[in-house]
């Protein structure tokens, strides 16, 4: 690995244009001094192409990518990654803010690890309101801003698949290689970041840092806020979602272990489409809980 690998940050930005300047800078604020920007607009409906446009007027290394029609989350960065030239890739939504010493301390994870195989390296992040104000933190923390409960790392295969090892996606660096060699994000879903983490972590291992690295902004028409909001159809398309995940996790799935493990997920999904009034996905969470029930005799001898 050379001293300072170009990182290739890909920020991606749909009605942003109230938050876009101050994520932009803040890349540029960084102390790592290797760094590619691509900002793609997502046919922003509000001002966020001109509000970029000037910007980049003091900025014009720049690349910047506006899609004619809004293609969502997972196409708009699998865009942007064919045009990346970064050794490694940071997701970045465009209302976030990566602090300065958010790259320098992921490249030293990086290179300092004893891992043979890693591929993501992630950390803390502190949540704010839409007006900047502290919220709280992704994974609580003590007086000392460290973790309260102690992080997975290396395989965390078992931990992503049963729902208990959740990453903030805005926190983490991951390598080009295996972004490429995946083929990026599942354009077929309406979210990227869980079955991103449950194919990278079937094959490579995993490094937590525990610093607070990026602050994250929590709005109300977030795709986050979606997945709990009864009779709405983006709801149900974000929850389909987690279904097409989790049948492609059995499928990778090796051992019994595994299969109780994604099962306690499945579970929760049941649970949750029934307090959604989503009966219709009910019984295809429901046909997994079968699917992994006959794998119990069949598939695990």
């Amino acid at each position: 690995m050379l001293n300072n690998p170009l990182v290739t940050i890909i920020c991606l930005c749909y009605n942003h244009d109230a938050y876009v300047v101050e994520s932009l800078n803040a890349v540029l604020n960084q102390s790592y001094p290797s760094i590619e920007l691509i900002i793609v607009d997502d046919c922003s409906s509000d001002n966020s192409t001109k509000v970029i446009s000037n910007w980049l007027a003091k900025n014009p290394e720049v690349q910047f990518v506006t899609n004619e029609t809004n293609l969502g989350n997972t196409k708009s960065f699998n865009k942007a990654l064919k045009l990346a030239k970064g050794e490694f890739i940071i997701d970045l939504a465009a209302d976030d803010i990566l602090l300065p010493n958010c790259l320098t301390l992921q490249i030293e994870a990086f290179k300092k690890n004893s891992y043979k195989n890693l591929g993501v390296v992630y950390g803390n992040v502190e949540l704010i309101t839409e007006n900047g104000a502290f919220d709280s933190y992704f994974f609580p923390v003590n007086d000392q801003k460290k973790v309260i409960e102690k992080r997975a790392k290396g395989d965390i295969y078992l931990s992503v698949i049963s729902g208990g090892n959740s990453i903030c996606s805005v926190s983490a660096m991951m390598k080009k290689s295996i972004l490429d060699q995946l083929e990026g994000y599942d354009e077929n879903l309406a979210y990227e970041d869980l079955d991103f983490w449950i194919r990278a972590s079937r094959q490579y291992e995993f490094d937590y840092i525990d610093e607070i690295l990026v602050q994250k902004r929590v709005v109300t028409d977030s795709l986050g806020t979606q997945f709990f909001k009864k009779n709405n159809e983006p709801a149900r398309k974000i929850n389909h979602s987690t279904y097409l995940i989790l049948k492609k996790g059995i499928a990778l799935n090796r051992n019994r272990a595994e299969d109780l493990a994604i099962q306690k997920r499945v579970h929760h999904e049941i649970v949750h489409s029934l307090k959604m009034n989503d009966f219709n996905l009910f019984f295809k969470f429901i046909e997994l809980r079968f699917l992994l029930f006959k794998r119990k005799f069949f598939a695990h001898k």
